[in-house]
């Protein structure tokens, strides 16, 4: 055992987010290249199909039940204390129940590809959309087979390992698709690609885990202690309502546009998605690199200082949040009118309710992070239910009057009447045994912190005369360096940006 566990936790979750940052920034300008050639080579209607069955995938993926989260929690303890027997019973159930995930999900999808052309209101345009749907399901599908010990990986902070994998073949695939489309601009090969990727990486990391941790060879199958299955079914139960209320609020919206308004409103969408989504993956990247260690911090005893340590993270939160979404309110438009077009562009309005939706989704992941390693899934678990049938009928009634605006604002107001509030609020309650008032206090200050730096950027980019790349690069180093020096200025005397300059920036 690490002489200094607390050392030894820094030291990996440093190698996680150094990782997942450099392996997410590959990633995001594959993403772009692949995006501009998809659109050149297949156009609006096979992009609206894209992000239409990818968020359908999204729901079916519901099957998992949150039973990943919850034995990721019950592996905290055996591996901060590298007992490696409760480690293997754990693993021989997660692959039990990962391949009856993997077939249940193969045969739905079997059940609904006859149907698929209902999914969107202009479908028909599309030919052969039941066959596309029926290769998106089994990308999916194949995806559980073997992805269960790289959950095992990432228990041990060793999260690093999976990320190398994950971007390594995400971008071998990217490339292998954007050549074949040039060649041949043919969506199936492109799908075929897709899924034998996804096959490959599973069965690159599952061949890592058996090296790493030799007793996931071994096939004696030690039955799951009483109180092991007690622990897993109720963190199953919670985050099971967790899944489907978030799934319905974030995989939703792409099906009530391509219902409500068209498919080429979905593929307006995508474009906006593509880089909400790949910042979001960077922040859950950052934050999921740092869950294990807080976990084996809950799972040790050494958690005297863990509120400390929560604040320092919140600080770091607000930090990146801020950043981000001001960039995305001043260079949202003209980066997408660059990329791949005006008559991709959404209104202003849209667009500061995509950014403020953002904003406040991505303020989350310090509470949300702690919450998981401290396995408080259950204490909120009807939470997400009330938020998801929020979210629902409040983007549906506005939908209707407001189009694709409607549906934000939906979320929006989804998100303020239940999480926003909700979570914090079990976090210091059952965790650190204080008033959640603090929480707010310090929410606040840094909500009018970003308020005030996103109108002081916002109207000095309005004063930029220059447009086209030279407009875009003038703007850029506006909101990459104003909202970093204001921030800095504002909070270095802080406990809390002390303790991050000693942990993370002078290493």
């Amino acid at each position: 055992m690490n002489k200094n566990p607390s050392k030894s936790r820094s030291q990996k979750s440093l190698k996680n987010v150094t990782t997942a940052l450099i392996g997410q920034s590959i990633g995001l300008l594959v993403s772009f290249f692949a995006r501009i050639v998809f659109v050149n080579t297949l156009g609006a209607k096979y992009l609206g199909v894209n992000g239409l069955f990818s968020n359908i995938m999204t729901i079916l993926a519901l099957f998992n039940l949150g039973v990943g989260e919850a034995i990721n929690f019950s592996l905290y303890k055996p591996l901060a204390r590298r007992d490696f027997k409760t480690c293997q019973t754990l693993m021989h159930f997660y692959k039990k129940i990962y391949t009856i995930i993997g077939i249940l999900i193969l045969t739905l999808g079997l059940c609904l590809s006859p149907f698929a052309h209902h999914f969107a209101s202009d479908a028909s345009n599309v030919p052969n959309i039941n066959l596309i749907f029926l290769l998106f399901v089994i990308d999916t599908s194949v995806s559980y087979f073997f992805s269960y010990k790289r959950n095992l990986i990432i228990a041990d902070q060793n999260r690093y390992i999976a990320t190398i994998y994950r971007y390594g073949m995400f971008s071998l695939v990217n490339l292998a698709q954007v050549i074949y489309l040039l060649i041949t601009k043919d969506y199936f090969g492109f799908l075929g690609l897709q899924i034998s990727g996804t096959l490959l990486e599973n069965v690159l990391v599952s061949q890592r885990a058996n090296k790493l941790y030799p007793f996931l060879k071994d096939k004696k199958n030690t039955p799951l202690s009483k109180e092991l299955k007690t622990e897993i079914a109720k963190n199953t139960k919670a985050m099971m309502m967790h899944k489907i209320g978030g799934t319905i609020v974030t995989s939703t919206d792409n099906i009530l546009i391509s219902k409500i308004v068209n498919l080429s409103a979905v593929g307006k969408y995508s474009n906006y998605l593509l880089i909400t989504s790949a910042l979001d993956i960077i922040l859950n990247q950052i934050f999921s690199s740092v869950v294990a260690s807080v976990g084996n911090l809950f799972a040790s005893k050494d958690s005297s200082n863990a509120f400390e340590i929560f604040k320092s993270i919140n600080f770091f939160n607000f930090w990146v949040c801020s950043v981000i979404s001001v960039g995305l309110l001043c260079l949202f438009n003209p980066f997408i009118e660059l990329w791949v077009g005006k008559s991709y562009l959404f209104s202003a309005e849209i667009v500061l309710m995509l950014v403020i939706n953002f904003y406040i989704t991505s303020m989350r992941k310090s509470v949300l992070m702690f919450r998981e390693a401290s396995g408080l899934f259950y204490k909120d678990r009807w939470k997400a239910i009330v938020e998801a049938c929020i979210n629902l009928i409040a983007s549906i009634l506005l939908a209707i009057k407001f189009g694709v605006l409607g549906i934000f604002i939906g979320t929006f107001i989804s998100s303020i009447t239940t999480c926003v509030w909700v979570e914090p609020y079990i976090l210091y309650k059952y965790k650190f045994n204080r008033k959640v008032y603090l929480y707010f206090k310090t929410y606040f200050k840094y909500l009018f912190t970003t308020i005030l730096i996103a109108l002081i950027c916002f109207y000095l980019c309005s004063l930029v005369a220059y447009h086209g790349h030279i407009g875009f690069i003038i703007k850029l180093l506006i909101v990459l360096i104003l909202p970093n020096l204001i921030i800095f200025y504002l909070f270095r005397r802080t406990a809390e940006f002390q303790y991050f300059y000693k942990k993370i920036l002078k290493k």
